[in-house]
């Protein structure tokens, strides 16, 4: 789940203990360009504070001016529109007529926040349903499969730990990596069964493994939301690994290494019951070619990648739609 997200969340518990209302107000629907994707969330309270993003902009400074002016619902949910005409696009700032509807809902028992929160600190998925008639919220578990989506009747939010990531190896890249990557909303996961490695590392919040790493590929059980990267420069370890993440459905598999010993990695797995194909989908050298040398630089230029593949059909028909909406 996205670490603004979770702030939101976090907010709207802190907030409830005020006497001011409260609403959490979520993109359900975009159309043309937009700041921010459905399922995007902001807390607010009734004094303007806020938490979250929904526009980056005027749609928050419209929100908290309604908020102060008391003129947002306390008592039902309400569905709203913004740049419905081109004036309002551009009062709005949403660049080539852009639209986005929003869910207004007064949060005036946050037991189902506390639940919520509890579940993603226990590494769950949670989906919130809301019934927009009622106001009634089910939490139910989520499958890594679901996603937000809106009927007009109903409202349905993934929350907890989306994608992870597994690192074979906790030296220094590693460590860079790590940190990164939960800025980035991963929950990671660190395997080294080299006892000297383990005493060493120091990256909170990070999951850290002793089994030999085919083992911890098992046990991670991956999936289409896991990434696993090898980097530990040593073949006997990043080998052992890569040969049951390229037979999972991991979305995303890199190993460290120069060109030479990335091709003489592929010959060797080869010798193993690996397809063709499951060799291809390895990235190696693994990241972005932006000549990164450093260990931070190359945690860099992993998730540049990643952040590209992840994100690859998303920006392609984002830019059809825009191209559509501007010619």
């Amino acid at each position: 789940m996205d670490s603004v997200d979770l702030a939101v969340l976090t907010s709207l518990m802190e907030w409830q203990s005020g006497e001011l209302p409260v609403w959490l107000v979520t993109v359900v629907d975009t159309f043309g360009s937009s700041p921010r994707p459905a399922g995007a969330m902001l807390a607010l309270r009734g004094d303007g504070l806020t938490a979250g993003s929904v526009s980056g902009g005027c749609i928050e400074d419209d929100l908290i001016l309604c908020a102060k002016r008391g003129q947002l619902p306390n008592d039902r949910c309400e569905l709203v529109i913004y740049g419905v005409t081109r004036e309002e696009a551009l009062r709005f700032s949403l660049p080539c007529g852009g639209t986005m509807r929003l869910v207004i809902e007064p949060v005036r028992n946050t037991g189902w926040v506390e639940q919520v929160l509890q579940l993603i600190s226990a590494h769950r998925l949670v989906l919130r349903i809301l019934h927009l008639d009622s106001m009634r919220v089910e939490l139910i578990d989520a499958n890594r499969t679901d996603s937000f989506a809106f009927d007009g009747e109903t409202m349905r939010a993934v929350h907890g730990p989306n994608w992870r990531m597994l690192i074979i190896g906790a030296g220094q890249t590693s460590a860079y990596l790590a940190r990164m990557a939960q800025a980035l909303d991963y929950q990671v996961f660190v395997c080294d069964p080299r006892v000297g490695m383990r005493e060493t590392w120091d990256v909170p919040g990070t999951v850290l493994m002793s089994e030999m790493p085919d083992d911890a590929v098992l046990a991670l059980q991956a999936d289409a939301s896991t990434v696993i990267v090898a980097l530990t420069h040593d073949p006997k370890l990043d080998d052992l690994a890569l040969l049951e993440a390229l037979k999972s459905p991991a979305f995303y598999v890199g190993a460290l290494g120069s060109k030479v010993n990335n091709r003489k990695r592929r010959e060797r797995l080869t010798m193993f019951d690996l397809t063709d194909l499951e060799i291809d989908r390895l990235h190696g050298p693994v990241g972005l070619d932006i000549g990164s040398r450093t260990p931070p630089e190359i945690a860099v230029s992993i998730l540049a990648h990643l952040i590209s593949v992840r994100n690859r059909t998303a920006v392609s028909i984002t830019q059809h739609i825009k191209q559509e909406i501007c010619s």
